[in-house]
Formats: structure tokens, C-alpha cells, sequence
């Protein structure tokens, strides 16, 4: 194997074929001439302002969504902003409103506990009142079942202790007295 190398690599440096030549003229320099031409023929098409004009234009396009991007990022935050003073705001209310709520409930528990104790105190004076007007009752009825009592005791004594001539007596008396 070592000598199909050898042979090969001497075989290389001295193997050397010729290049085609057109017009006397190498294949490098044909490449540059057509190179030359090419260029040229952009440059008289106007294909370099063409392109600059589209990537130009496709700047400019990038430019106004950026703006647009920009102006719609603006406006984002401001709505956002509002919402959160609008949240903030909510929450105050709410607080506020919490706060009205608790107090109205405080108050009206202290005007039930103020009602409660006035009509405790009304029931209670309503009570000594039947109370009192019971007792003027029963005593009354009992004065009246006294007298009724001693008038018919009375009664009973008078007609066994005066006869006649006691009731002539007692009227000589009524007159004698006048």
C-alpha cells in the first residue's frame, strides 16, 4: 500500500495539464470579465436602489408596526392604569361602604337595645299598674263586702236591741237636737 502512495504522490508533482484559454485569456480571468459584466449590468438596471428601496421600505413597514407597537403599548398602560385607580377606587367604595355598614349596624343594634329596655321598662310599669289597680280592686271589694257585712250585722243588732219605744226615743232626741 505504502508504494501505490508513493506513486501516486509522484505522480501528482509531475503530472501537470493545461489549462483552456479562449482569446488568450485564462478560465480566472473570464470569471472576473463575466463578474465585471454582471455588475455592471445591475448598476445600469438600477437593481442596488432597488433593493435598497425594498429593504427601505421594509424599514420603514418595521419602523410604523414599532410605532404602532409603541403607541398601542401606551395606550395598554393607561387602560391599565385607569382600571387600577378605577380597582382602587372600587375597593375604597367597598371599604367605605363596609364601614357605613358596620356603623348603621351598630347603630341600630343600640336602638334596639334603647327600644328593648324602654318597653322592658313600660311592660314593667304596665304590670305594677294592673298590679296596683288589682290591689284597689280586691280592697275595694273587700271594703265593699265590710260594709255590706256590717250593714247586715247592723241590721240584725238594731232590730234586736231597739223595739218601738227605742225608735220613739232616739227620734225625740233627732228633734229636740234641731
Amino acid at each position: 500500500m505504502a508504494d501505490i502512495l508513493t506513486l501516486l504522490a509522484s505522480g501528482a508533482e509531475g503530472a501537470h495539464h493545461a489549462e483552456p484559454s479562449v482569446f488568450g485569456l485564462d478560465t480566472y480571468q473570464w470569471v472576473a470579465l463575466a463578474m465585471a459584466v454582471l455588475i455592471g449590468v445591475f448598476l445600469w438596471k438600477k437593481v442596488p436602489g432597488v433593493i435598497t428601496g425594498g429593504l427601505d421600505a421594509k424599514i420603514a413597514a418595521i419602523r410604523a408596526a414599532l410605532d404602532e407597537a409603541k403607541t398601542l403599548r401606551a395606550e395598554a398602560e393607561a387602560l391599565r392604569a385607569e382600571y387600577a385607580a378605577k380597582i382602587a377606587d372600587a375597593e375604597k367604595d367597598a371599604a367605605a361602604m363596609l364601614a357605613g355598614a358596620r356603623e348603621e349596624a351598630d347603630a341600630i343594634l343600640a336602638k334596639a337595645e334603647a327600644d328593648s329596655e324602654v318597653m322592658v321598662a313600660r311592660r314593667q310599669r304596665m304590670a305594677e299598674d294592673k298590679i296596683a289597680a288589682a290591689e284597689r280592686a280586691a280592697i275595694a271589694e273587700v271594703k265593699a263586702r265590710a260594709v255590706t257585712a256590717a250593714a247586715a250585722a247592723s241590721k240584725v243588732l238594731i232590730a234586736k236591741a231597739h223595739d218601738g219605744e227605742a225608735d220613739r226615743k232616739l227620734a225625740d232626741e233627732v228633734i229636740a237636737s234641731l
